[in-house]
C-alpha cells in the first residue's frame, strides 16, 4: 500500500489556497487536504513524508490538444510512441490528456483510435490519455494551418457513428468547422453523445456559430489561431468565441502564437471556467531544433518555433504545460492559482471529470505538481506515482 505525507505546501484548492497545507495520499487518493495544523497523524511509517518548505502544490494539468512529443506523434500510434509521449509531457507536468489527431484519411484515424483505446485499456504508467481529441478532417482548406487541405472532408457523421459504437467513450473532443455542409448535424450528435464539439480551422461567420452553438456547439480551439478573425462589422468567428459565454477556449500560451494583451482579454472574459490552457504540441517539443514531419508535412523548428518549411504556416508548438502556466503568471500577469485553473481545473471541468480530477480534494486523484517559488517543477505525481527521480 503506497502512501504519502505532503506537508508545509502552498497547496492550492478551488475554495482556495492553503498557506500551510497538508495532503495525505494512500493508493493514488487523497483522503486528507486541510491545514498542517489540523491534521492527526494517522500516516503509517512507512509513509513517504515529504515537507514542502512553502513550495507550491498544484493539480496536474491536464492538456487537451497535444499531438506529441519527444519525436513521437500520435497519428504513428503504438505502445512505443504512446509511452514516448506520455512521459515526455509527464515529466513537465501533464498528468492527464486527449490524444489528439490531424486531418488524415478515415483509415489513418481509424488506426490511431484502435492504438489507443488498447493501450487506455493497460496499465498507462505516465501521463493518463483520457480520450481522443479529433481535430479535423471536417476542417476548413480556407483556415487549414499546418495540416492537409487535400484530405479535408465535409462532416461525415457515418464515421464517428461507426466508431462511437466499435470504441465507447473513447472520444471526447471534435474540432470541425461548423459552417461546412452538415456540421450543424454533426454537432447535435456530437452534443447527444456527451462529445465536445469546438470548432476550429474554420471561417465561420457570427452567426454561423451562433446557430452552432444552439445546437451543442461549446468550444473553440486554440483560440485566435487558424479561424475567421474579429471585425468592427463582422466579429467573426473570434468574435463569437469573445461575447458568448456558452463557448469555452483554448489558447496556446507560448508568446509565439497569440499575443499576451490577447490573451489577457480572453482571461477577462473567460473568467472563471471558459479558458483552458493547452500545448497543442508536435513531435519536436524536448528535442530542439531541426526538420520534423507533422501529419505528413515537413516541418522546420528554429529557435523553438514550429512552422511548415514549405509556406511557412506555425506548426503546432514545442510548449510544455509547465511552461505556459509560467508565460500565463509570468507575461499575461495572472495569479498561480488562476493559471493553476486553466490547465487543470477548467479542462477537467470540459472532460466532465471534475469529480476525480483537476483539483486537489480529498477523495479525488493523486495527480500532483511540486513547484517552488520560481516556478521551476520538482516533483510530478500521477495517481500517487513519482515521475521525477528524487
Amino acid at each position: 500500500m503506497s502512501e504519502i505525507l505532503i506537508s508545509g505546501a502552498k497547496v492550492v484548492t478551488e475554495q482556495g489556497i492553503i498557506e500551510d497545507g497538508l495532503v495525505h495520499v494512500m493508493d493514488g487518493k487523497l483522503v486528507y487536504v486541510g491545514e498542517s495544523s489540523g491534521w492527526q497523524d494517522t500516516a503509517s511509517p512507512s509513509a513517504v513524508r515529504i515537507e514542502a518548505g512553502g513550495k507550491w502544490l498544484l493539480p496536474g494539468f491536464i492538456d487537451v490538444h497535444v499531438h506529441g512529443g519527444y519525436g513521437a506523434d500520435f497519428m504513428d500510434a503504438n505502445a512505443e510512441t504512446l509511452d514516448t509521449i506520455t512521459k515526455y509531457h509527464a515529466l513537465h507536468g501533464t498528468t492527464g490528456m486527449l490524444a489528439t489527431t490531424m486531418t488524415a484519411t478515415r483509415e489513418a484515424i481509424e488506426r490511431v483510435l484502435v492504438e489507443v483505446h488498447s493501450y487506455m485499456e493497460q496499465g498507462m504508467p505516465y501521463a493518463q490519455l483520457l480520450g481522443v481529441h479529433l481535430e479535423g478532417p471536417f476542417i476548413s482548406p480556407k483556415w487549414a494551418g499546418a495540416q492537409d487541405p487535400n484530405l479535408m472532408v465535409p462532416p461525415q457523421l457515418p464515421w464517428l457513428q461507426e466508431w462511437h459504437e466499435r470504441f465507447p467513450q473513447l472520444m471526447s473532443q471534435l474540432t470541425l468547422a461548423p459552417e461546412r455542409e452538415g456540421g450543424l448535424e454533426m454537432i447535435a450528435w456530437l452534443r447527444d453523445h456527451g462529445i465536445v464539439a469546438a470548432c476550429g480551422h474554420t471561417d465561420a461567420s457570427y452567426a454561423d456559430i451562433q446557430s452552432a452553438v444552439a445546437v451543442g456547439l461549446s468550444h473553440a480551439v486554440h483560440t485566435f489561431n487558424a479561424m475567421k478573425p474579429l471585425h468592427h462589422r463582422e466579429p467573426g468567428t473570434v468574435g463569437a468565441v469573445l461575447t458568448d459565454a456558452r463557448i469555452s477556449g483554448e489558447v496556446i500560451a507560448d508568446g509565439i502564437h497569440v499575443h499576451p494583451a490577447a490573451i489577457k482579454l480572453l482571461t477577462m472574459v473567460k473568467q472563471p471556467h471558459g479558458l483552458l490552457l493547452i500545448t497543442d504540441a508536435m513531435s519536436a517539443a524536448g528535442l530542439g531544433d531541426g526538420q520534423y514531419d507533422l501529419g505528413g508535412q515537413a516541418v522546420t523548428v528554429q529557435a523553438g518555433v514550429a512552422r511548415l518549411t514549405e509556406g511557412g504556416a506555425l506548426a503546432g508548438s514545442t510548449l510544455t504545460m509547465i511552461d505556459a502556466l509560467r508565460f500565463m503568471v509570468r507575461e499575461v500577469g495572472v495569479s498561480v492559482a488562476d493559471a493553476s485553473r486553466y490547465a487543470s481545473g477548467n479542462p477537467a471541468r470540459q472532460l466532465g471529470l471534475e469529480a476525480t480530477h483537476g483539483s486537489i480534494a480529498a477523495g479525488k486523484q493523486a495527480d500532483l505538481l511540486l513547484i517552488s517559488p520560481e516556478l521551476a517543477l520538482e516533483q510530478v505525481w500521477v495517481r500517487g506515482t513519482a515521475m521525477i527521480e528524487a
